[in-house]
Parts: structure tokens; sequence; C-alpha cells
């Protein structure tokens, strides 16, 4: 019924979509995740890293506690940056709005999706306690959604990669979400069941995170990566205060209206 609506205010997604996005969108459907190689040059990825360098971030756990890449405290183990700064950081609006994701947004949803977070965030190496998001978890975000993470650092096993439970996005999740360890997941699902997203900067992949997922701790080097939230509607999880945006104009207004003013 939802989808019915936004297709008749926004109109119809393709009815057809090309034979490279059918085979992201089986895999999407099947397993709920898709390796979608690299979006974005290593050029690309040094841009971003100068132009977040000398800004702040802050720490995931604790609001006061904000700094730069340069001071990171001891004790951070998740932090971000600012949707001001991420909107006005060079490639990230462009590779939200490629045409490409919104194909693939549009097919998996079923209609002209949202753009429901954008977010750009470190995961450092750290004594601290694990946070909530590096154990095993599912995400309750809307009826229908996907996220795009794209590494902007190398990840390999000792970096942070995402771990994904394949198909879960299909099982009956309980009424009242909960972490898992990894010994659980291991018992009930089995270790063949575990995709280890490793890459270098620049790749990317979609998961459906109603299933099984977390992001490992990493051991050996901070991770920086974005995220791109795709999905029917607004999120229950986020406080949305639209930035200002001088070119908004290149961009879809209702597709972006969540993230740009």
């Amino acid at each position: 019924m939802f989808r019915h609506w936004v297709r008749m205010r926004q109109g119809q997604p393709a009815a057809s979509v090309p034979t490279s996005q059918r085979r992201l969108l089986e895999h999407l459907h099947a397993e709920g995740y898709a390796a979608l190689g690299n979006v974005l040059t290593h050029e690309q990825c040094a841009d971003i890293h100068r132009y977040f360098t000398p800004r702040t971030l802050t720490d995931r756990h604790d609001a006061s506690s904000i700094f730069t890449l340069a001071e990171v405290p001891a004790t951070a183990r998740l932090a971000e940056y600012s949707l001001s700064d991420i909107v006005h950081c060079p490639h990230i609006l462009a590779l939200a709005n490629d045409r490409r994701l919104l194909e693939l947004a549009a097919s998996y949803i079923g209609c002209k999706p949202t753009i429901s977070q954008l977010g750009v965030r470190w995961s450092f190496p750290s004594t601290a306690q694990r946070s909530d998001l590096q154990t095993f978890h599912r995400d309750s975000e809307d009826w229908r959604y996907f996220k795009v993470i794209v590494y902007l650092t190398d990840v390999g096993d000792g970096d942070g990669p995402h771990v994904y439970v394949r198909g879960t996005h299909k099982t009956r999740a309980p009424m009242r979400l909960r972490l898992q360890s990894d010994g659980e997941i291991s018992e009930e699902y089995g270790d063949e069941r575990l995709i280890v997203a490793r890459g270098e900067r620049g790749f990317a992949f979609a998961v459906d995170t109603a299933g099984v997922h977390k992001g490992a701790p990493p051991i050996d080097r901070p991770r920086l990566m974005l995220q791109i939230q795709y999905s029917l509607f607004r999120s229950y999880a986020y406080v949305y205060e639209p930035e200002p945006y001088p070119d908004g104009c290149l961009f879809d207004r209702y597709i972006n209206r969540l993230i740009l003013a």
C-alpha cells in the first residue's frame, strides 16, 4: 500500500533494469548482500580524506567528546562527521544520487527511494568496551530499505570488515531485537553462512541490514566508511535537520528531502 502511494505521487520505477543491475538485485533479494565493486577511485578517496582530515569528529557514544583525526582519544571506538560536513564533501552526494544506485534502490524497494541516512564514520582499534554496532544485531529502520557501504580505507581481516549472515533478511526477527555473540551466531547459522566484506578503498556493497550483521572491531588499522541508506520513508532512528545546499537543484528533491534543505 505504501509503495503504491509513493508510485502514485512520484511516478513508476523503470519497468526493466539492465542485466548487470538485475544480477545485483537477485543477489540482494536472495542473500541480503551484493558486492558492487569499486564505486570510487583511489583519487576520489584521497580527495575525501583531505577534506575530512581537519574536520571534527564526534564520539558516537559520548556526544561531549569532539576531536580531530590528529587527536583521537584512546577510548574512542566509533566517531562520526556531521551531516553539514558530509554534504559539502566532494563526490559523496554525487555517488548517493548515482543513477545505478538509485535504479537498484527503486527496484529493491519497489518505488522511488528516499535517502534516509548519510554517514561517514571512523572505527578505531581501542581497548574500550565493544560497541553494539560491533556485535551481531539486526536493524529495523523502515518497512523496506537497504544500505550501500563504501570503504574509504583498505579493509582486510584486521581492519574491521562488515560481517553479514547470508539470507537472514528473509527470516523472522524477534519482536524485541537483541544482540548476539559470535558463538551464538556460529551455533545458530554456521560459519559457512558468514559473508566477510573485504576490499580496497572505493569498494562498495549493498546490504539489507534487517538481516544479522556487525562491523567487526578493527585490530590493525582504523577503518573509514561511507554509509548511504535508501528506504521507503524516513527512519524513526534519526532526527532530520536537512542541510542548506546551494546546488540542490542538481538532485531529485524528493529523494534528497531528508538530507538537503
